[in-house]
C-alpha cells in the first residue's frame, strides 16, 4: 500500500438487500475486513455508475439480483490499521431473484439474511458507520433502513 500520506480515497458501493425484514450480508475473507459482516458491495469500476456498480457486485457476489434500487446515504470510511480510506456510496433495494450464495469464495465464506434486530458481529466498518448514524444524511429514527410495506 501507498504511503498514508500520498494514498487518495477510494470509491466503495455498497448495497443493502432486504426482503421480508431481512437483509442479505456475507461474512469477508481474503481483503480488508476480513472476519467482519458485510453487505454486497465493491469498487467502483472506472465510467461505471454507481447503480451499475451495485447490482454488479450483488450479483457477482451473491447470485442475487436487485430491484427498486435507491441512493441511501454515503459513509466516510477510514481503515487506520490497513491505512485505507473509503468512501462507500449505499443503495438498497429488495431481492429480485436468487437466494444468496458464496459465489466469489475468495472474498467470502458464509452467505445469509439476517433481521434487523439481530445481526452478527462484528459487522464490516462502513456498515456499522452506516447504521450508526455516521453517514451524509445520517439516516432517521432507528438507523436501521426499511423494506417497503408489503402489499
Amino acid at each position: 500500500m501507498a504511503n498514508e500520506n500520498t494514498a487518495l480515497p477510494r470509491v466503495g458501493v455498497g448495497v443493502l438487500i432486504t426482503e421480508a425484514g431481512r437483509v442479505l450480508l456475507i461474512h469477508r475473507r481474503g481483503a480488508h475486513g476480513a472476519g467482519t459482516w458485510s453487505p454486497p458491495g465493491g469498487h467502483l469500476d472506472f465510467g461505471e455508475t454507481p447503480e451499475a456498480c451495485a447490482r454488479r457486485e450483488a450479483f457477482e457476489e451473491t447470485g442475487v439480483t436487485v430491484a427498486d434500487l435507491r441512493f441511501r446515504g454515503v459513509t466516510n470510511d477510514y481503515f487506520a490499521a490497513e491505512a485505507r480510506h473509503y468512501i462507500t456510496l449505499w443503495f438498497e433495494g429488495q431481492r429480485a431473484a436468487g437466494e444468496g450464495a458464496v459465489n466469489a469464495p475468495e472474498e467470502m465464506s458464509e452467505v445469509g439474511w439476517f433481521a434487523w434486530d439481530a445481526l452478527p458481529s462484528p459487522l464490516f466498518l462502513p456498515l456499522a458507520n452506516l447504521l450508526g448514524g455516521q453517514s451524509y444524511p445520517p439516516l432517521p429514527g432507528d438507523n436501521m433502513p426499511h423494506s417497503p410495506p408489503e402489499t
